[in-house]
């Protein structure tokens, strides 16, 4: 199959880790011209390193805890650089705790991170997507969309406005050759699964080692998930193959989501 993504620009968020990262690495072996974005410099530019030179990348340094410093900065790349045909929206997702624990700076905060950031890129993006006929916004955000998580009750809350953002989105951009879809990861070897991991052991009194075996029994697969394995769902959607999905929500879970 030929995926058509040469000659692509791609703005990957929170791509010096996980996910972002392996996404930013499948793109890029795509033929994409990527440019990163978080708020932490030199592993940045770490990442740039890891990445194909036969096209040339690029990298902004932004905190999504500031959506109006991140506008600015994404603004001013496109007016001295190029637009981008692709957008991959993703951050780190809000702390875990029940959420009648959950105080209201967590909802806000979240809410600022995921939904505010993600309308500052798309409105500052979709512009050259609507000149070239061609746009891929996606969103990574979680099953939670589909099923809410035990623990993870701010995340549940914000993910789904998230998901509800991006379908009526789908809604008005669909006929502009732009399509806007939700990755939904599941179980998947990063940091931010650690951090699961560990609270949940501490609160059942377990190792992390026994509570990630008793997690990877709650996947038909056995096993959590590579990020690379995420990557290629994301640089699929973002292809000329996908033109015609728009607006899904996609989970690559190994099968754990058993609603429909």
């Amino acid at each position: 199959m030929n995926l058509n993504l040469e000659h692509k620009n791609a703005l990957v968020c929170g791509s010096t880790q996980g996910i972002g990262k392996a996404a930013a690495i499948a793109l890029a072996s795509e033929g994409v011209s990527v440019t990163l974005v978080a708020r932490n410099e030199s592993k940045l530019k770490e990442v740039i390193k890891q990445l194909p030179n036969t096209q040339s990348h690029d990298y902004i340094v932004a905190d999504f805890m500031n959506p109006e410093a991140l506008k600015s900065k994404v603004e001013n790349y496109i007016l001295k650089n190029h637009g981008f045909h692709i957008l991959i929206n993703n951050t780190g997702g809000p702390r875990s705790g029940p959420i009648i624990n959950a105080n209201l700076a967590e909802f806000e905060d979240a809410f600022t991170q995921h939904l505010k950031c993600n309308h500052v890129l798309a409105q500052l993006t979709v512009p050259f997507m609507k000149e070239t006929s061609y746009g891929r916004i996606i969103n990574i955000i979680s099953t939670s969309v589909k099923e809410p998580i035990e623990g993870l009750g701010v995340s549940n809350t914000i993910r789904n406005a998230v998901g509800n953002w991006s379908k009526t989105l789908s809604f008005e951009l669909g006929h502009l050759g732009i399509t806007v879809n939700n990755v939904l990861p599941g179980f998947t070897e990063t940091e931010r699964l650690n951090e699961i991991i560990k609270v949940k052991a501490e609160q059942l009194k377990k190792s992390t080692k026994e509570m990630a075996a008793i997690m990877k029994t709650h996947t038909p697969a056995r096993r959590f998930a590579k990020p690379e394995e995420t990557a290629n769902a994301i640089v699929f959607l973002a292809s000329e193959a996908s033109s015609y999905i728009n607006g899904v929500n996609l989970p690559v879970d190994g099968g754990r989501t058993k609603s429909l």
